[in-house]
């Protein structure tokens, strides 16, 4: 009884195929594979995370050079706005810029000392380009006074404040626009 059990396991032992090491390397493939996806979709969040980052700061710093602009505007007297854009304030009368030029020319914003440059360190020190604006005059407007007298009418005077703001890389950049009546 003995010498049966014997060969009946030697039997069995002979007859297995060998399947077992090729199901594993292709589980192992798999997962390696799957780790490969993890690893690429993980790397383009991060930079997706970036870059919603970078172009959070580029707007954050526009927006404080727009208000800074606005600002500006408060002061009781203005001094003169020229046609060809001294210390970034420009006449109504001035062609030296245009929508085109305020949208889409870096030397505009970046080279020329007709715009008001943002000083504030707190605004400066995270993005990679301090931010700027410029102030164009407007036509005057009529109305929309403060008094209830039918009668009177004031005319308001009009400004466009343009900033420019650029995130943590010089490529994240955005520009925003207010309208401002005096």
């Amino acid at each position: 009884m003995r010498n049966s059990i014997i060969s009946a396991k030697r039997i069995s032992l002979h007859s297995q195929s060998g399947a077992v090491l090729p199901i594993s390397l292709i589980m192992v493939l798999l997962l390696t594979m799957i780790g490969i996806t993890g690893m690429q979709t993980t790397s383009l969040e991060e930079k997706m995370a970036g870059n919603s980052r970078d172009r959070n700061l580029a707007f954050q710093a526009a927006e404080s050079a727009l208000r800074e602009g606005e600002s500006f505007l408060t002061a009781a007297s203005l001094p003169t706005f020229t046609t060809g854009g001294t210390n970034g304030l420009y006449a109504i009368t001035s062609t030296a810029i245009s929508e085109v030029t305020l949208k889409t020319s870096d030397t505009f914003w970046s080279n020329n000392t007709n715009t008001v440059r943002v000083t504030n360190a707190d605004v400066t020190a995270h993005v990679a380009a301090a931010p700027r604006y410029v102030i164009q005059q407007l036509a005057f407007s009529e109305g929309g006074g403060q008094s209830l007298d039918a009668g009177v009418h004031q005319e308001n005077e009009m400004y466009r404040v343009t900033a420019r703001g650029v995130g943590g890389n010089a490529t994240a950049v955005v520009i925003v626009q207010s309208t401002y009546k005096r």
